[in-house]
């Protein structure tokens, strides 16, 4: 049974060109970064942080359990240096372990399967040394095992999450093209949106952007409604910790507020699968979807938030209509004068055909995908007459 004053260093992948929001997110759950890199945050913590990691994290794809880094330029130094890790520490006898993914970039050693099973077999064989058997069963908990190479400089972590982060659990229903929940989580905590600030996604697909908003503003932790590989590691981590950040995650939970985020779509279907996603997520109530075209989108209050992923033209077919969508788009912030737009997108003409410039604009990769993350700043509301 792990110690829990044990500490462990723990590898979040997550959107290249979002690593600051995820470390801001990894400070606020009280741990101590060690090194921010491209596509990755890697922090400190004890047992009971594996737990509020995958339970709380809103922007990170998974959270590896690093074992081990180190230079190989050869498969002899790899199997070696793999050998020389106490894989003991974080495996009983009867765990199932493989290299579930092994990638390779600006290294001499690139082949995957090559260094998949290389390191498979120099685990074995640490593990025969240390517990004096030949052959393992594997017929216990999984623990999946990532390598990855940069430059030479192999990290090898264990996988605690299983099924990547952005699978909350919710999305049971997508449109073409989704955004993921990571990406669109880091995206609205990127702006300054808070809760008792209008948000409208005139584009709102299968609902991703205002069900996320709906969990941050009720503080409904991410991980809630879903499982994770590492629950079932009784050898390291006790299952008390998954129970307290349950309780944790429980105890922060206010859906009880009210807040005005709204969805719209022009497809009365994709408007149906949002609801019925934002159910299955426990935020329906939260948010007021509705079928209505962009070129209808219009608010009666002031100093709201857009926030939305509008089409991209993947298809060749829907390329001729995005310079009259997007014309449409950028007449209706016109009306909304003293509204902010934050717009994700790889249209690169979206700024000309809006008819307007943004104030900022971010790259963002979504998977392979470059996109622009197009920040229109509206005026600051007035401060209250406190």
């Amino acid at each position: 049974m792990g110690d829990a004053m044990e500490t462990f260093e723990l590898i979040a992948p997550c959107h290249f060109g979002l690593e600051a929001v995820l470390k801001r997110e990894v400070q606020d759950l009280g741990y101590e970064i060690t090194q921010v890199e491209d596509g990755k945050v890697t922090f400190l913590t004890d047992t009971a942080g594996i737990c509020r990691a995958n339970m709380f994290l809103r922007t990170a794809e998974r959270v590896l359990l690093k074992v081990g880094k180190f230079r190989a330029v050869t498969f002899d130094e790899l199997f070696q240096q793999t050998k020389a890790i106490p894989w003991e520490r974080f495996l009983p006898p009867d765990g199932r372990f493989w290299v579930t993914k092994a990638s390779s970039i600006k290294s001499q050693l690139f082949s995957p399967s090559d260094i998949q099973s290389i390191v498979k077999k120099a685990m074995v064989e640490r593990m025969k040394e240390h517990y004096h058997i030949s052959w393992f069963a594997e017929n216990g908990e999984e623990y999946p095992v990532r390598v990855t190479f940069l430059k030479d400089e192999a990290t090898l972590g264990i996988d605690t999450s299983g099924i990547s982060l952005h699978k909350r659990g919710y999305r049971q229903r997508t449109s073409k093209a989704p955004i993921t929940e990571t990406l669109a989580a880091a995206l609205l905590m990127l702006t300054p949106w808070k809760q008792d600030r209008i948000l409208v996604d005139p584009f709102c697909g299968s609902g991703t952007f205002p069900i996320e908003a709906a969990m941050i503003a009720a503080h409904i932790a991410p991980g809630m409604n879903r499982s994770f590989t590492a629950e079932g590691w009784t050898n390291l981590i006790p299952k008390s910790a998954w129970y307290q950040a349950g309780d944790e995650a429980n105890d922060l939970l206010d859906d009880g507020i009210s807040v005005d985020i709204q969805g719209y779509d022009i497809d009365g279907e994709v408007v149906k699968a949002a609801r019925e996603n934002a159910r299955q997520a426990g935020v329906d109530h939260l948010i007021h979807f509705q079928q209505r075209a962009v070129k209808d989108l219009s608010h009666p209050k002031k100093y709201g938030f857009v926030i939305t992923n509008p089409p991209y033209g993947e298809r060749l077919e829907e390329k001729k209509d995005l310079p009259g969508l997007y014309r449409d788009f950028g007449e209706a912030l016109r009306r909304l004068d003293t509204w902010s737009a934050y717009v994700i997108t790889s249209y690169e003409e979206a700024q000309r055909d809006m008819g307007r410039r943004a104030d900022r604009n971010r790259k963002i990769y979504n998977g392979m995908l470059k996109t622009y993350f197009y920040q229109f700043l509206g005026p600051k509301p007035p401060k209250a007459n406190v």
